[in-house]
């Protein structure tokens, strides 16, 4: 795999407070990146100096082997930017406001054409094509924003909390458009503090809290790297407690009890072994009326690293 954003030891203060203290990350081509933390943690002027929008006080930003800063047209050339805040003209219609900016781009002619309908086609917003932008719902402007950043096929589009204020449909059909463009070989660097977004669309998450990254992994990394595992519960009657020993063979459990009626199992990747745990059951003698697997989330990893809850 091919980096095409390294980030390294990135550093930003307003007066005495340091908003931001030695970010470092990178991600690869076709991956997607989450920078998950609570409002004030330092995402967006993470991204800010990323994009070359905020000089930094130190560290170094690098976007397709070309280094960023505020003066780099060239690196600024590979990154799509979609922030907080929409950027879209309320008088124009959707294709209207492609078109313009795909000529601040340099595009024109039938290349600019083309890709105004494919990036309308990305974000589904084809059959409004010819309504004006002021008359679309939060949501649907959300996903034109988008569609600006993506006109000139950047190697890294970045999106700044790009579901904030939007209707649950509408967000829906924003993430849907984001695993699409990650599937297509596109690196992402998504900001949010929904964790459930960050479970969903990322292949690799950084907590970050205080300016700082607090730790960075796949959700499954993260999740061993505090200690947490996954809790299967088996309902049922017959002699469940027989099936104790076998269960603790099976590679990966680390604990398990049993009542009359119900098994806990703690294991590091319960649905990996699903099948042998519920054939353990069955073969000592067991009934089997309910499963439920339960997975830890980034939840409790956030608040285990951190002390506190994600939105606070």
């Amino acid at each position: 795999m091919t980096d095409i954003l390294t980030v390294n030891g990135l550093v930003k203060s307003f007066d005495d407070f340091v908003a931001v203290n030695g970010v470092s990350f990178s991600i690869d081509e076709g991956e997607t990146f989450g920078l998950l933390g609570p409002n004030g943690a330092g995402k967006t002027t993470s991204i800010s100096m990323i994009s070359g929008l905020l000089e930094s006080d130190g560290g170094e930003v690098h976007v397709a082997g070309d280094r960023v800063a505020t003066s780099s047209t060239k690196a600024k050339a590979h990154i799509g930017l979609v922030p907080q805040d929409l950027a879209i003209y309320p008088d124009l219609t959707a294709s209207e406001n492609l078109s313009f900016f795909g000529r601040l781009y340099g595009m024109t002619g039938d290349d600019l054409s083309k890709r105004v309908d494919q990036v309308l086609e990305v974000v589904g917003l084809s059959e409004r094509r010819d309504d004006l932008s002021k008359e679309f719902s939060g949501g649907m402007k959300r996903r034109l924003n988008i569609g600006v950043g993506l006109l000139h096929k950047p190697r890294l589009l970045i999106l700044d909390e790009p579901t904030v204020g939007v209707d649950p449909q509408s967000r829906n059909a924003i993430l849907e458009s984001v695993e699409q463009l990650s599937g297509e070989g596109m690196a992402v660097l998504y900001t949010t503090h929904y964790m459930e977004e960050a479970e969903r669309l990322c292949d690799r998450v950084a907590i970050i809290d205080e300016g700082q990254i607090q730790a960075e992994g796949t959700r499954r990394e993260l999740v061993s790297m505090v200690g947490e595992k996954d809790k299967v519960t088996i309902a049922g009657g017959g002699a469940l407690s027989s099936s104790i020993p076998a269960i603790e063979g099976l590679a990966g459990v680390t604990g398990v009890s049993a009542t009359e009626q119900q098994l806990d199992v703690l294991a590091e990747d319960a649905s990996s072994i699903l099948p042998q745990l519920l054939a353990a059951v069955t073969d000592a003698g067991g009934s089997i009326s309910g499963v439920e697997v339960f997975e830890p989330n980034l939840e409790a990893v956030f608040l285990h690293l951190t002390g506190k809850a994600l939105r606070d």
